[in-house]
């Protein structure tokens, strides 16, 4: 849900803020007031694309904020948390617009203009005049199709399976890609797979014959050194440990004396304990130095074998072996190549039929629940001042193509995508004698804002998309009309955030949250500003629309009767 949007230095705006609430918050206002102008706003917010030329005139900077609660909007809820952005139950997103380009913010953190859109997708619905409508994307009916029968699960279940598909086919692509080569190589790998493993490096094993190696070149300094620190701490007739014995009496003599020596005398016990420690440790490590000259030869030829190794596969010994496991993967593959590919072929066919009994399975739903909506949206529009209208569910499917994207449905071989086998898209017609043609070619402005309010009206409790804005969805449209559509925008407003901008009192009549927008002079420029109406204000807003800028008596009663007062 949208909760704030604010503006500044956009176009003719000045400075704007305005909160709405759930429900249908609908904007009235003269022609040429700004109502528009907040729209354009919001469509930055989206993603769409900026233009200096938007920021107010003498302005260095344009600023659009929208602040919104997204508690329950799981697939907003993953974009973020997918590109580490803050993720809590509020969103802000910003746009700034200057004659350097534009940024784009998201939780005050600086965000990419196509995230923006991206996230923008699973917030907002916008239908204006002159955009292109979610309903103007032939691509889009299948997704609209599937939602409105419910069959979201079943296709990304399905989808699943797709993905799946792909890879395989993807995995044997690269298999027959590389044939000649895995042909090619097998020798040599066969040559390098002896070479390692007549080696037969160990992890960690070069570190610790290189300590070892260093300890037995230097068997002679080490016992020469080893032998003097003993005979010096130990084994001399003026030995260390002796001097600290007798130093050790002395201090007992002084602490007899004086107790101030007690501490002392303790710690040059501890001393002694550690000279006699290290005297036999000392003892000890010259008993094992060892002087043959045959280990010593045997580990300088290892290690320069492991050092072959090493500057031969990567640099170390986990490279090494790393290029060990791999080739023996290619190896195993090369001479199992055959069995390799029928093996995934096999797989691949059993996965084209299973996926292609659930593709039927989708599409036999999808021809049902089109037969159901292309009567409600028939029946909708006529209430909604489309009284010839006719609406169809055109749905096909093709053969197998040239490429790998296809399935197995019974003995048949079928183009398939991602959503299955079917291509969807609307036709209507809104006209006695017209055919049916391509809803993207053939409605107006007008006819297709409630030619979407037909589609929301039926769609509205499967639909995730949380807030829907129609700009000036009144087109072409008045009296018993306009109450119907009026009532149609209530309807959905159970089920989402909806923002009418509209011209009619038939339709604001209808509001749960009126605002006005209106646009002054201030210090000779042009100033748009919007507030929302209390109970009386809009009493007399909904007179206005209906008896003009003269708010007379008996279009106040008007306005009392279409509010319901």
């Amino acid at each position: 849900m949208l909760k704030t949007l604010y503006i500044k230095n956009y176009a003719i705006i000045d400075e704007l803020e305005v909160s709405f609430d759930s429900g249908l918050n609908i904007i009235t206002g003269e022609t040429g007031a700004g109502k528009s102008i907040m729209i354009d706003a919001l469509r930055l917010i989206l993603g769409y694309r900026a233009s200096t030329e938007d920021v107010r005139s003498g302005s260095n900077k344009a600023v659009i904020e929208a602040f919104f609660s997204i508690e329950k909007n799981d697939g907003v809820h993953k974009i973020l948390s997918r590109e580490g952005y803050d993720d809590g139950d509020e969103l802000i997103i910003r746009r700034e617009v200057s004659s350097r380009g534009s940024r784009g913010f998201i939780n005050d953190s600086p965000a990419p203009i196509t995230l923006l859109r991206e996230v923008g997708e699973g917030l907002i619905d916008l239908h204006g005049q002159h955009d292109h409508q979610t309903l103007l994307r032939p691509d889009t009916h299948i997704d609209l199709l599937d939602n409105a029968g419910g069959l979201d699960q079943l296709v990304d279940d399905y989808r699943s399976g797709w993905s799946k598909m792909k890879d395989l086919v993807g995995e044997i692509s690269s298999l027959q890609a590389r044939e000649d080569e895995l042909r090619r190589t097998l020798e040599f790998h066969e040559f390098q797979l002896r070479e390692i493993c007549d080696v037969d490096p160990q992890e960690g094993e070069v570190l610790e014959l290189e300590r070892d190696l260093r300890i037995r070149e230097n068997s002679e300094q080490l016992y020469d050194l080893v032998t003097k620190l003993h005979t010096l701490l130990y084994s001399d007739a003026d030995a260390v440990r002796d001097q600290l014995i007798r130093v050790r009496t002395m201090v007992q003599r002084l602490e007899e004396i004086d107790n101030a020596f007690a501490s002392r005398r303790e710690e040059l016990e501890s001393v002694i304990v550690i000279v006699e420690e290290l005297s036999r440790f000392l003892q000890s490590y010259s008993v094992d130095i060892e002087f043959e000259p045959s280990e010593l030869e045997r580990m300088r030829e290892r290690l320069q074998s492991l050092t072959g190794l090493r500057k031969k596969y990567g640099g170390t010994i986990e490279a090494v072996l790393e290029h060990r496991d791999r080739i023996e993967s290619e190896i195993s593959l090369a001479r199992n190549y055959d069995a390799a590919i029928e093996s995934r072929e096999e797989e691949l066919k059993a996965l084209r039929k299973r996926l292609g009994r659930e593709a039927a399975r989708i599409s036999k739903k999808r021809e049902q629940v089109a037969a159901s909506i292309e009567k409600s949206i028939v029946a909708i529009l006529k209430e909604l001042g489309i009284e010839k209208g006719s609406f169809s569910v055109r749905m096909e499917q093709s053969d197998r193509s040239d490429d790998d994207q296809w399935l197995l449905v019974g003995e048949k071989s079928h183009a398939a995508t991602s959503r299955g086998i079917d291509t969807v898209e609307f036709f209507v017609s809104t006209n006695v004698g017209e055919e049916l043609k391509p809803l993207a070619r053939t409605a107006s402005g007008g006819e297709i804002s409630r030619i979407m309010l037909a589609m929301k009206s039926i769609l509205a409790k499967n639909d995730r998309l949380p807030l829907l804005i129609f700009d000036e969805i009144d087109t072409g449209v008045s009296g018993r009309i306009a109450r119907k559509v009026g009532e149609a925008l209530g309807n959905l407003a159970d089920f989402h955030q909806i923002i009418a901008i509209t011209h009619l009192p038939q339709i604001a009549a209808m509001s749960r949250h009126h605002y006005v927008v209106e646009k002054s002079e201030q210090n000779g420029r042009t100033v748009t500003a919007i507030r929302k109406l209390d109970e009386t204000e809009r009493t007399v807003e909904v007179a206005r629309l209906v008896s003009g800028e003269a708010v007379t008596e008996s279009g106040l009663k008007a306005a009392r009767e279409l509010i319901g007062k």
